[in-house]
């Protein structure tokens, strides 16, 4: 930790049931190396505690502490004040978009859960195939036999970001595609059904503001343009896999 310190002013984000939103502001001393979410829980202790939010691990893996920071999607635990704000600034955190506002900071995302449990998306996976490490890693063959973590944290960052999710609620989001993309639609008819539809892949326009937010090298917007391609795959090889249709004897002998 840094033996500065700046004063800095928070606004945050305030709904409560079916009250007006409205932003409150605080003003605090803290050290610039201290991380947004540091600040957000010296609001709860000290000034306010009936300010909302979620958190839990404090290290990027739980996902629970997505917020917006200054308009861009953040994990708090991870964003150091001074990358956001300098000595006098302003932080602005609000909740993460497209999803319903519970209170203050803290969003619904049983939508994701739910989607991302309809895809099957893996929770954990064999290490040969986890993709966090940049540069991908080469794991030797005794490894396969380990599992970790998949990279995805289901923090819906990437959902917040997308500008198709805001504009339709039934798309099913960067997150849950990326998770289909994974599992593989040759290896499951049922989800190639469920992805292969107008609130699925075809409806990406490319903005990869998913990939510019995710925090876990994810890479939504990379997991799409395969998942198409993999549908592509799939139709053309059941085009061409069908038995032609049998002749009659008497079509035989013509």
């Amino acid at each position: 930790m840094s033996m500065t310190k700046w004063t800095i002013t928070i606004q945050v984000y305030r709904q409560k049931g079916e009250a007006l939103p409205h932003y409150d502001e605080f003003k605090l001393e803290v050290d610039p190396d201290e991380y947004v979410l540091d600040g957000v829980e010296r609001i709860w202790a000290f000034n306010d505690r009936t300010v909302c939010f979620r958190h839990a691990c404090h290290h990027s893996t739980c996902g629970a502490c997505g917020m917006r920071v200054n308009g861009v999607e953040k994990l708090t635990c991870i964003t150091p004040i001074r990358e956001v704000t300098q000595n006098g600034g302003k932080i602005k955190i609000e909740p993460l978009r497209n999803f319903p506002v519970i209170s203050d900071l803290v969003v619904d995302m049983g939508s994701l859960y739910s989607n991302m449990e309809r895809v099957g998306a893996q929770s954990v996976l064999p290490v040969t195939e986890a993709e966090i490490e940049r540069p991908l890693r080469s794991w030797p063959k005794e490894d396969s036999q380990y599992i970790r973590l998949s990279d995805c944290i289901e923090c819906g960052l990437c959902i917040s970001a997308c500008p198709i999710s805001t504009t339709s609620e039934t798309y099913l989001g960067p997150a849950v595609l990326a998770g289909a993309q994974q599992k593989g639609v040759r290896l499951d008819p049922n989800l190639l059904r469920l992805v292969d539809c107008e609130d699925g892949p075809w409806r990406c326009h490319s903005a990869f503001e998913c990939t510019a937010v995710c925090p876990s090298f994810v890479d939504p917007a990379r997991r799409i343009m395969l998942l198409r391609q993999q549908i592509v795959l799939e139709r053309l090889t059941r085009l061409f896999r069908s038995e032609p249709k049998k002749m009659t004897v008497k079509e035989a002998n013509r």
